[in-house]
């Protein structure tokens, strides 16, 4: 078998690289766009380019914690039949090249945000940073606190936004946002119990430790709260102006609603697994989230 030239083996290499930051899991970070969209401040010139730059610095951070993370896990995933196809256990990226790489990411995204950012944004990127960390390492396997910070790591990408262009986050929002991703942290967690049912050790060994029904009991009652945290927030007088020909903010609580149902169909089978892939490829629920837009969407300009 021929060697690789040096061109293929960086191109090889890149490429290892790319496939292990995630690019699928990027569309996560697009929540850095939710505190301006729901403050109706996000059509500016300001806005669009603080927000770029804050999507692009929490992908940064998000991608050196999944290198750091592989590189730690190399030899456990060499024994997964699925993971052991990942980059760094495969050996196409080796592991002293993905701490180096991550380590760098890890530091040079908030030293940018240092410079480009108000204060608090590198301040967020060096705490999820060190939170995601600290997940890899030990906190992963400890029960309810595995929850809390993958959980926390989706609240602060939806905080991010409103906190560099300086909006005051909603007390509503907070709450929508923090049970709504619970929600659906917490139904991934109960559609990977039911689906390694009698087969221990084929995914999260922490699994085996939760009962299907604690799980049931944590999602049913995070969307509940974030079904009402939402209707408060959007009643609440003082919020985006609602003096158009409906009441939009108002009416967006039935899509809002139907979303929350909708999505708990494939919690309750237990086929949330990927909450990417059931919003994408479910017509339904993409349906109904482009009607809620429109419905916000319509509210803050007013009409």
């Amino acid at each position: 078998m021929k060697s690789l030239t040096p061109f293929r083996r960086l191109t090889r290499l890149a490429r290892g690289l790319l496939i292990t930051a995630r690019p699928r899991q990027w569309v996560k970070n697009v929540l850095v766009v939710a505190a301006p969209a729901a403050a109706g401040q996000l059509f500016s010139r300001h806005a669009l380019t603080q927000l770029s730059l804050v999507f692009v610095l929490f992908t940064a951070c998000a991608a050196a914690v999944y290198l750091i993370n592989d590189a730690r896990d190399a030899a456990a995933d060499r024994a997964h039949p699925v993971k052991r196809r990942r980059p760094v256990a495969a050996g196409q990226v080796p592991v002293p090249v993905a701490y180096a790489v991550g380590g760098a990411l890890a530091v040079l995204a908030p030293t940018a945000a240092a410079w480009l950012c108000p204060p608090v944004v590198p301040a967020l990127l060096t705490a999820y940073i060190g939170m995601q960390l600290a997940y890899c390492l030990s906190l992963k396997h400890v029960l309810v606190v595995d929850l809390a910070v993958v959980t926390s790591g989706f609240l602060m990408r939806a905080m991010i936004g409103g906190l560099a262009l300086g909006i005051p986050l909603s007390r509503w929002f907070l709450i929508t946002t923090g049970f709504g991703a619970l929600f659906m942290v917490s139904a991934k967690r109960y559609s990977e119990a039911v689906q390694m049912a009698g087969k221990a050790g084929a995914t999260r060994a922490l699994l085996t430790e939760y009962t299907t029904g604690y799980l049931r009991f944590v999602w049913q009652l995070a969307a509940g709260v974030a079904v009402l945290g939402y209707c408060l927030w959007a009643l609440e007088e003082g919020g985006v102006p609602s003096a158009g020909v409906l009441p939009w903010r108002q009416l967006s609580m039935i899509a809002f609603i139907l979303a929350v149902l909708r999505y708990a169909v494939f919690a309750d089978r237990g086929t949330a697994g990927e909450p990417e892939d059931v919003v994408l490829r479910d017509r339904a629920l993409a349906l109904i989230g482009v009607v809620w837009l429109a419905m916000y969407g319509l509210a803050v300009a007013n009409w």
